[in-house]
């Protein structure tokens, strides 16, 4: 596993995610796939995602030490993985069935959408949103938890934030493969998850 270059991958998703999609031309120029060969990435972030589940847990949510593991199960395999293969699936369904450019002539091979780069898209998608939503959501909680109109608008802007930038690396994941046409109605999430309501 290259953990170097995963934490290299991770840093440059949250401040230049066009940066990575570059690098992935170049994976697929010399590996010939579209999709990681390295487990490295869906490891390290299920790591930081259960040691920040436990966080929430230890901080004063919760102090039965079996529902602390149950909850960091479920954020795992329910949150991340299942919800991941869900969306990729969805996505990888989309991209094949509505999206393929038409083949100039019948000599081009024709090429699809890969259901690991799919998957691959998920997982770059999720750190950002799991930066913000785990990691500052964390920090900021002690202010998040109080009553008034400031807590509640600036917990509806994290979410916000958070859908909005999964969107947006969902469409330069896409966007970035050549065979891809009409990318930009990957974008009506964007448009859906901007407009945000107080609760």
């Amino acid at each position: 596993m290259d953990i170097e270059y995963t934490f290299w991958q991770m840093l440059h998703l949250c401040t230049s995610p066009k940066v990575v999609y570059q690098h992935t031309k170049y994976h697929k120029q010399t590996k010939n796939q579209w999709a990681r060969d390295d487990p490295a990435f869906i490891v390290i972030c299920s790591f930081l995602l259960a040691v920040s589940t436990l966080s929430y847990c230890a901080m004063k949510y919760d102090h039965s030490t079996t529902h602390a593991v149950f909850v960091i199960i479920s954020v795992l395999l329910i949150h991340f993985l299942l919800i991941g293969v869900v969306l990729a699936t969805c996505c990888w369904f989309l991209t094949n069935n509505y999206l393929l450019e038409e083949a100039p002539n019948s000599h081009v091979v024709e090429q699809r959408v890969e259901w690991l780069y799919a998957f691959d898209v998920h997982c770059n998608s999720f750190f950002p949103m799991f930066v913000v939503l785990y990691v500052i959501h964390y920090f900021l909680s002690p202010l998040l938890v109080a009553h008034g109109f400031i807590p509640v608008l600036l917990s509806n802007l994290l979410f916000m934030v958070a859908a909005s930038y999964y969107h947006y690396l969902n469409f330069l994941g896409y966007d970035v493969l050549p065979f891809l046409e009409r990318t930009t109605f990957s974008c009506i999430p964007l448009a859906l998850s901007s407009p945000f309501h107080l609760s």
